[in-house]
């Protein structure tokens, strides 16, 4: 295998594993709407991912690190092409984590009501348009012979790919309301398992609608085990759930979210963002790579530091592995 083969699968890990992590902390930002039925739940919610939400945005600063220094050409022409949404995304990340440090800062009522809020779109928003910007890739956009983006950004809004943003959205509310089931006691753990069940329910007609459309169109024999994976795993999830033992609900429906963006890479290597214009204008792992010396070069620092990172941030979970629940809250306002 060609280090620019091992630099997609690295990428396609990078990814999955934001995905996995960020997912559940997107889904709990939503569910602070859907869920929460005062100021003391919406505080568990936010408690439960409060050691661990900018953590897991790491993984997202390392893909788009790994992208830009592996393969350059495919950043540019994602970047420049799909500026206008991956703005979006990175002013509702900016104005959660915002929103998460600055709430607590004063006891007003309107100023904590006014940060949750914006947990809430900002957690909802970068959901969805995930979904828009993967599915795009793996459809394929308008790229010309000179490897550029020449569509604009109404031709991002097509079914395919609003189908896989509405495929992210459920999906990740479903696993942060399983996250919230195993991380919470009392009666809004009860109510979190109820709702991951209708949610789970929605998530997988979507879903299933949207990876047999990716199987028909760009599938292989490996993206379609992948695809029988995440439904059994997604299943198998609401059969937990039901049966109340969320850490295999939640364990499954992470399962979920691996298959199903293993599928998405599978279905597009050895492409990276292939052109809809002309086969032979594709970005692919041989074209938009960067040298094999600076392959090597970032072989060998990603084998030092991602084992680190994945101690430290495994030390993080271990120490707020806890359920919490509204009697664990200290009685000041902040």
């Amino acid at each position: 295998m060609e280090l620019h083969d091992v630099w997609f699968v690295l990428i396609a890990v990078l990814w999955t594993g934001y995905f996995f992590l960020e997912g559940f902390d997107f889904g709990v930002g939503i569910l602070t709407r859907l869920l929460a039925r005062d100021r003391p739940e919406r505080r568990v919610l936010i408690n439960t991912i409060g050691p661990v939400w900018d953590g897991n945005e790491v993984w997202l600063l390392t893909a788009g690190g790994a992208t830009f220094a592996a393969f350059p050409e495919w950043y540019a022409t994602l970047f420049s092409g799909f500026y206008l949404p991956l703005l979006v995304i990175l002013v509702s990340l900016i104005v959660r984590g915002v929103a998460f440090e600055y709430r607590a800062k004063r006891p007003e009522e309107h100023w904590q009501r006014n940060w949750e809020t914006a947990i809430f779109w900002s957690s909802l928003i970068p959901a969805f348009l995930w979904g828009v910007a993967f599915g795009n890739i793996v459809r394929g956009v308008k790229i010309d012979r000179n490897l550029e983006y020449v569509g604009t950004v109404w031709d991002l809004l097509n079914p395919y790919a609003l189908l896989g943003g509405l495929v992210t959205l459920t999906l990740f509310t479903f696993h942060g309301a399983v996250f919230t089931a195993l991380k919470t006691v009392g009666d809004i753990r009860e109510r979190a398992r109820r709702l991951a069940l209708w949610v789970g329910l929605v998530t997988a007609v979507a879903a299933l609608a949207f990876l047999l459309w990716t199987q028909a169109e760009t599938g292989n024999g490996r993206s379609l085990v992948a695809l029988v994976v995440a439904v059994l795993a997604l299943v198998a999830a609401l059969v937990a759930n039901q049966a109340g033992r969320e850490g295999w609900s939640f364990a499954l429906s992470g399962v979920t979210i691996v298959a199903a963006v293993a599928m998405l890479f599978l279905s597009l290597f050895p492409d990276v963002m292939p052109s809809s214009l002309n086969e032979q204008w594709s970005l692919t792992v041989t074209n938009a790579s960067s040298s094999p010396y600076t392959l090597k070069i970032m072989t060998w620092c990603a084998g030092i530091a991602t084992p680190i990172v994945l101690l430290y941030q495994g030390w993080t979970y271990w120490v707020f592995r806890k359920r919490i629940g509204t009697q664990h809250l200290a009685d000041a306002a902040h």
